[in-house]
């Protein structure tokens, strides 16, 4: 049983994605890690070549400027990356550029997927998440962030990345997973007012058409994290490929998490989920078929 890591990244520096921490964080479950690096215009490719490890390959891609309509591009390079995994692989591990898996979690990791490695009726692993926002000491715990998705797919090229690549599919049919007890940590709405706004800036081109990219980049250059819904504060330990990336934190946003925002009907369940621990009529790429 062996894992191939694989992961697609464009103007890293330049958005300031911790892709080095996502690449290191699954190195160690890793036997080889495919980097499909897109037509960047900063230093992503020194970025990743500075890594230095053997198992890394990197291979080079262009965006299609034309795929502009629910981050469609992004499944398109996912599944780009995706085919270059050798069919000796049995599980593809796949994390974006703004992920990072906790190191406690790596013995986990290794376990289910020695477990599952001959049951072919399980096609995926699931991950739970935990969404950071603003910075470092907030995670969302509303309904708006997914709270569960696969990253751990087998090495079946009939799967393939669904919509903007949140999750994987094979054709419209919905993933049969085993349920992994481990976490992705998403640290994608971590990032400086300044620059959570010039990230979201370059990001919606993968999202909408000239007219709509008219108003976006006419927006205020600082990013409001006061907007959320609701947040609660993060009390355990980040990964320990994270923790340089935290100390160099350069910005203060104080966060009010007694504030809860909700219509009355996600209140309702928002509470609801609270108090149960379910959260019904949540949308899903899978389908759990090993609990």
């Amino acid at each position: 049983m062996e894992i191939a890591g694989f992961t697609i990244i464009k103007n890293a520096v330049t958005n300031d994605f911790p892709i080095v921490e996502a690449i290191k964080s699954i190195l160690p479950v890793v036997d080889e890690m495919i980097v499909l690096i897109g037509d960047s215009t900063d230093e992503t490719i020194a970025l990743i070549e500075s890594i230095g490890d053997s198992k890394i390959k990197i291979h080079h891609s262009v965006w299609d400027k034309n795929l502009r309509k629910g981050g469609s591009v992004l499944a398109v390079e996912t599944n780009k990356a995706f085919q270059l995994i050798d069919d000796t692989f049995t599980w593809a591990f796949y994390i974006q550029g703004d992920e990072v898996v906790h190191e406690k979690y790596h013995a986990n990791i290794l376990a289910a997927c020695e477990k599952y490695a001959k049951d072919e009726a399980v096609q995926g692993l699931l991950f739970h998440y935990k969404h950071f926002f603003g910075t470092y000491d907030y995670v969302g715990d509303s309904r708006k962030w997914y709270a569960h998705e696969t990253r751990i797919i087998r090495n079946n090229k009939a799967i393939s990345a669904y919509k903007d690549a949140q999750g994987f599919r094979i054709g419209s049919s919905k993933l049969p997973v085993a349920a992994l007890d481990a976490s992705i940590y998403h640290y994608g709405w971590v990032k400086s007012p300044a620059q959570m706004r010039k990230k979201q800036k370059e990001s919606a081109a993968f999202w909408n058409d000239d007219t709509k990219m008219s108003a976006i980049n006419a927006s205020p250059d600082h990013y409001d994290f006061t907007g959320f819904d609701s947040l609660e504060k993060f009390t355990d330990t980040h990964p320990n490929v994270m923790l340089d990336r935290i100390q160099q934190k350069n910005w203060i946003i104080d966060l009010d998490i007694s504030k809860k925002n909700f219509s009355f009907k996600n209140r309702i369940l928002y509470y609801f989920e609270k108090w149960t621990g379910m959260r019904p009529f949540d949308f899903r790429n899978h389908h759990i078929i090993r609990p």
